[in-house]
């Protein structure tokens, strides 16, 4: 690896902790500069950790193997650097030149001493008073050409100096407030007529980590199919209820390009576009039918021109990828209103689509929609991977994703065509059933299958490591009476069922279209992500706060750490002077009921080259 170490000189001195100046300390180390040279080659690159997925794959596998099944039971912390603030915290840390940059819950960044945990520098993100849409979590930073840049949760994406943390730019990418009054008021209809209390609102936020490349910044918006949530009805329970209403709430999503140098935007791709409609179809592309109208949809039509206008489709995760075909490959989540097809006749493409655009010009190639008219929340939202398989004796550029379906997809990556879907590692029950007055309960449900959750894919071994949750929901229709001089409102409702749920880390064999060669359950669902390495081992985090690594092979529990707040952040490796570290974000997360808290925590074995401190 090339060396580009340098020591900075006449910083100011800072302590360890908390800060909220832009500080440094005058021994660190910092990182010299990114380049698009330094991301093409990440994949080989075993000791540092450049993208949100690692390289420009997503494949978050890790070529180091000083710790393996064979000593990983004696993998110690070594540090823990503390935010301060106490929240749904989700963040892949980076690192570069023995140089951590770490995004912390409500957007601020710092850059820690990787071997130490010493704070070098940190950015302190100032909020408007605005109502977030989507919550405080941030899901990681990118680097490039000198520069952090992070997307923050009141939609701004702003460009940091890698060296001080000071702002080089700052850019709004879209206005944060998208309801309009008399949407918020028929929402707020449907929560006043009962006794729980309303939470979330329309609106445009950004919690996904930028790609940098080839002098560009990459990002998508979140929050633009989000809607009315009431507290649930059970203390404790995950989630809330979800609220499916007709009507306009939201604007589209999009994905778009930002020069890297000015934050001038380049190219806008929209989530939703005029002829979302499609080809009104009746069944899924490979193949299950879906309970549609189409008749009554190709009707409404006429009343519904324009619904592209407010259709939704947040892009929760960093895309893929591949430079020799020149695309991006990103997953677009639910379309708006949620959880209802009411008031958006036809397909609605492009949610609950795997897309991939020209990564010069944003301009689609292909989309492969797993779910046309969604009307439960099967968004694409886990990251997707690029890897090889072999179909017929023959090699093929592939792309997989972990969907909320409880489905591994692979398609190929040059054209879109499914190539297959792996066995359910989740139960799967009325799948695709429309609500009823009754309720219909659903398996996986809303949370997933996966989630956002990042898998893991050892490339080599054609092995997919997914981190998934079993977490039934009942769908329900109503009717809110003529009240108050307002005439009746159907409505849908989803909430969390009154059943068992449970977490499932599986492996599944790409080699064998998805079978699955393991499968281990954890007392709650699993939401933060895996880290496979070539030590033969598996990482992945619990709601409990649980740190556990597993055999890559079997599937054996082989450690754990318990971390003292939700592990629901995704785990990275690296190492510094040939030593490996495995460092993970330990903040909880306020949705789905798990421990908050403010640490990233870093692992390393016992033995080795002596850490300063010890």
């Amino acid at each position: 690896m090339r060396h580009r170490l340098f020591r900075a000189a006449a910083l100011v001195l800072a302590g360890f902790g908390l800060s909220v100046s832009w500080t440094a300390r005058s021994d660190c180390v910092l990182a010299a500069e990114v380049t698009s040279a330094d991301l093409l080659a990440a994949e080989a690159n075993q000791d540092e950790w450049l993208t949100n997925g690692r390289s420009f794959s997503n494949l978050r596998f890790s070529p180091l193997s000083e710790i393996n099944t064979a000593n990983v039971q004696t993998l110690v912390p070594k540090w823990i650097y503390q935010t301060g603030k106490a929240a749904t915290f989700q963040a892949t840390p980076l690192v570069s030149d023995g140089v951590i940059y770490l995004s912390e819950p409500f957007s601020s960044v710092s850059a820690i001493d990787a071997r130490t945990g010493e704070k070098i520098w940190r950015y302190e993100h100032k909020l408007p008073a605005q109502k977030l849409c989507c919550g405080p979590a941030n899901r990681g930073v990118a680097l490039g050409e000198g520069k952090v840049f992070v997307a923050t949760v009141d939609a701004r994406l702003i460009a940091l100096d890698a060296k001080s943390g000071e702002i080089v730019w700052n850019v709004l990418l879209a206005a944060p407030d998208a309801g309009t009054a008399e949407d918020k008021a028929a929402l707020a209809n449907i929560a006043g007529a009962g006794s729980r209390a309303a939470t979330g609102q329309s609106g445009v936020g950004a919690n996904s980590a930028p790609l940098y490349y080839d002098g560009k910044v990459f990002i998508g918006v979140t929050g633009v199919g989000y809607g009315l949530h009431l507290e649930s009805e059970r203390p404790g329970a995950p989630l809330g209820t979800v609220v499916g209403l007709a009507g306009k709430y939201g604007s589209s999503g999009f994905l778009a390009a930002f020069d890297a140098a000015t934050g001038d935007r380049i190219w806008q791709f929209d989530s939703t576009q005029a002829g979302w409609e499609g080809d009104f179809v009746e069944k899924t592309a490979y193949g299950v039918p879906l309970p549609r109208d189409i008749s009554r949809e190709k009707a409404d039509m006429a009343q519904f021109p324009d619904a592209w206008r407010t259709g939704g489709g947040t892009v929760w995760h960093t895309p893929a990828l591949d430079p020799a075909l020149g695309l991006l490959y990103f997953g677009i989540g639910n379309p708006s209103p949620q959880a209802t097809g009411d008031g958006r006749p036809g397909d609605n493409l492009y949610t609950v689509s795997l897309v991939a655009v020209d990564v010069e010009t944003g301009k689609l190639r292909w989309h492969f929609q797993q779910v046309p008219h969604d009307l439960w929340g099967y968004d694409v939202a886990s990251p997707p991977s690029l890897f090889d398989v072999e179909i017929g004796g023959k090699i093929i550029p592939a792309v997989g994703q972990a969907s909320k379906l409880g489905w591994y997809f692979v398609n190929d990556r040059r054209d879109g065509k499914f190539l297959f879907k792996s066995d359910a590692f989740v139960p799967q029950d009325n799948l695709f059933t429309a609500p009823t007055p009754e309720g219909v309960t659903i398996a996986p449900g809303v949370g997933g299958g996966v989630n956002w959750s990042p898998a893991a894919v050892d490339a080599a071994k054609g092995i997919a490591y997914v981190a998934a949750m079993h977490l039934p929901t009942t769908f329900k229709t109503a009717v809110l009476p003529a009240h108050d001089g307002k005439p009746p409102v159907a409505y849908t409702t989803a909430e969390p069922a009154i059943a068992p749920n449970w977490g499932v880390l599986a492996a599944l064999d790409l080699k064998q279209n998805g079978k699955i060669l393991w499968s281990h359950q954890t007392p709650q669902p699993l939401v933060g992500g895996a880290l496979a390495t070539a030590g033969g081992l598996v990482f992945t985090g619990e709601g409990n706060g649980f740190f556990d690594a597993f055999d890559a092979a079997s599937g054996a529990l082989l450690w754990r750490f318990n971390c003292g707040a939700g592990v629901n952040a995704p785990p990275i490796s690296y190492a510094i002077g040939g030593r490996q570290y495995i460092a993970v974000a330990a903040g909880g997360s306020a949705i789905w009921g798990y421990p908050q808290g403010d640490a990233l925590l870093v692992f390393a074995l016992p033995q080795g080259l002596p850490v300063k401190g010890e």
